[in-house]
């Protein structure tokens, strides 16, 4: 089972959001508009999701630190609109989307303090959780979609702690007894519906 702390978490968004912006920073025209790992989306929808979560969860934070009910989204379908047109935006406009949105984030986590990281907000799932979970719900979304952008970053290059924290969040989530034997990398990967070495095992569908 995972033991992982608050401070885990924020060292994870650091690892992840390094891993993902580095890859943004060679990608080019060339390579933005390239299919992801995840069916039906580029890399541009990729990284254009993951800057409008930072926006997102920014707005966790903001109601962590006023007290006042912000949000992650006002609806599913402003979340689908803004994803589908920030692909459609240059791979430079992208990359200052993402790296100012992470910047954003990352400056008003570090600025919340005790009291106000204990507030409860609620998720857009709508799962009423602290604000202390916000960190893990970036370094979940930085993590694994370093990983789903296709290029040379795989489940191997997470830290050890965060895979085991990974696998216990979505067994939890998917209601799994047990999980197979194999590479901590390639259990995660698999249990995350991503490409994997496992052999045998039933197809659990894509997560995330």
């Amino acid at each position: 089972m995972s033991t992982r702390t608050h401070a885990d978490a924020l060292a994870w968004v650091e690892h992840g959001t390094a891993l993902f912006t580095a890859q943004i920073a060679r990608f080019g025209e060339q390579q933005l508009p390239q299919p992801s790992i995840l069916p039906g989306w580029t890399r541009k929808h990729l990284v254009a999701h993951v800057a409008a979560n930072a926006d997102a969860l920014g707005n966790l934070v903001r109601w962590a630190e006023t007290g006042e009910r912000t949000p992650m989204y006002t609806s599913a379908e402003q979340r689908n609109a803004d994803i589908a047109a920030g692909a459609q935006r240059s791979a430079a406009e992208l990359a200052e989307w993402l790296n100012a949105s992470a910047h954003e984030l990352g400056a008003a986590m570090a600025a919340l303090t005790g009291e106000q990281w204990r507030t409860e907000v609620v998720t857009a799932q709508g799962r009423t959780v602290p604000a202390t979970e916000i960190p893990w719900l970036r370094a979940r979304e930085v993590c694994v979609h370093a990983v789903d952008l296709g290029s040379d970053t795989t489940f191997a290059d997470l830290p050890d702690d965060f895979l085991t924290a990974l696998i216990a969040d979505i067994r939890g989530k998917r209601g799994l007894d047990e999980v197979p034997a194999g590479p901590l990398p390639e259990v995660a990967a698999y249990l995350a519906g991503r490409p994997h070495s496992l052999a045998d095992v039933a197809d659990l569908g894509p997560w995330l």
